[in-house]
């Protein structure tokens, strides 16, 4: 397409990586999902690098690359921009080679990933409410001081560490027949799709953004990278605006589709891997799975889902897990209006008690211009068993007469 140079990057910088991360990193473990192979109708299996040392496949790359400057451009430090793993796996990788790191964050990251790239050594600079302002400003410190800047997916250091990934799974499933995995800047999927063609042209690699935040699909109508704005989407580690050039033309020439998926099959899938198979994973980390999800039959079997990361913010989590819950059917919120008399209110929630629901808050209000003088208004947060037993608490407080308001 528009005569695009091939990138220059074989399976041996891949293997090299390897050799220089080989005691460094872990081999994260390929764990059998027995709900997802029911669900896809043959084996599926998870990469956990929300396992990973920092608690992301990123330490790989940002390792890789710093291990590779000299003596000289180490002694000058390195900055990166990040909003959350890329900060850690640079810091992390910083302080086992020696090197100074600051790291620009937006401001507003999450308070545990600020917190984590403190922890491993790093100095935290935070700059504007995007990355792509704090990105802009790591740049000019770079020029200022003369410390080298590491680009979060646009080099070849980065994406051969990445690629890391592809060569174990290769060693750890060989049968696998489609690899799908989350898409960001394209470090991740590039690496991994160079490592694993290279052996086994044959297997599939699928990419999964965030819908909102989807800037490869058009690149690739396109045929070069393409600017979008992205929206606010919940997968903040894969909500980058613009494709890198080399991770653009390696997945360009060997990935096989990329995907998009909502919010709620985000969340979906994040509960998934939280419920059925223990693992806490961030929302961008959870996007292969939200595609199998999405349509199970588009993959052939044996899949490997990678679980690209684990940094969720504790707060964020538990809107997620009710947001998930709301989304499988097992979350119901609604308001009731009831006459203001003594007991009203016990007499309600023994109701719910009778109809096995699980009341999660009770919100009373007397006032408000809404209400008659004699009535109050009940919200109501309440846990329910799945879809089919929210349809019997509604359809039971409607016959009672109770009027459910729902905004």
């Amino acid at each position: 397409m528009g005569g695009m140079a091939v990138p220059q990057m074989t399976f041996d910088d891949v293997v090299a990586a390897r050799d220089l991360l080989d005691d460094v990193i872990a081999h994260t473990p390929v764990v059998h999902s027995r709900v997802l192979s029911e669900t896809v109708g043959g084996p599926v299996y998870l990469k956990c690098e929300n396992l990973q040392r920092a608690g992301s496949f990123k330490v790989r790359g940002a390792y890789v690359r710093i291990a590779r400057l000299t003596d000289e451009e180490r002694a000058r430090g390195v900055v990166a921009a990040s909003a959350g793993n890329h900060a850690q796996g640079v810091a992390l990788g910083s302080g086992l080679l020696g090197a100074k790191a600051t790291v620009y964050m937006p401001e507003g990251a999450p308070l545990p990933k600020v917190e984590a790239t403190r922890a491993y050594g790093a100095d935290v600079v935070f700059a504007g409410h995007t990355v792509d302002v704090a990105l802009q400003a790591a740049q000019e410190h770079a020029e200022k001081t003369g410390a080298l800047f590491i680009h979060p997916f646009d080099h070849p250091d980065i994406v051969a560490g990445q690629g890391t990934v592809g060569l174990e799974i290769l060693e750890q499933l060989p049968e696998a027949a489609t690899i799908v995995l989350p898409i960001g800047g394209g470090g991740l999927a590039a690496g991994v799709a160079l490592a694993v063609k290279s052996q086994r042209p044959g297997i599939r690699v699928v990419g999964v953004q965030a819908e909102r935040a989807a800037a490869y699909p058009e690149s690739l109508a396109a045929g070069h990278p393409v600017m979008v704005e992205p929206a606010f989407t919940m997968a903040d580690g894969i909500a980058v605006g613009r494709p890198g050039e080399l991770p653009f033309e390696l997945i360009h020439y060997l990935v096989d589709s990329v995907v998009t998926v909502s919010e709620e099959s985000l969340s979906r899938a994040l509960l998934l891997c939280l419920e059925r198979s223990k693992l806490v994973v961030e929302p961008a980390g959870v996007a292969g799975v939200a595609a199998l999800l999405d349509q199970p039959h588009a993959f052939e079997p044996p899949v490997v889902a990678v679980l690209s990361g684990g940094n969720i913010d504790p707060l964020l989590l538990a809107r997620v897990l009710r947001h998930g819950l709301a989304a499988a059917g097992r979350y119901l919120a609604f308001r009731v209006r009831l006459t203001d008399r003594p007991g009203a209110l016990a007499a309600l929630l023994g109701r719910l008690a009778d109809l096995g629901v699980n009341v999660l808050d009770v919100v009373h209000e007397r006032m408000g211009t809404r209400l008659h003088l004699d009535e109050v208004e009940v919200l109501l947060q309440l846990e329910t068993r799945g879809p089919a037993h929210c349809d019997e608490v509604l359809s039971a407080l409607r016959r009672d007469g109770l009027k459910l308001i729902f905004s």
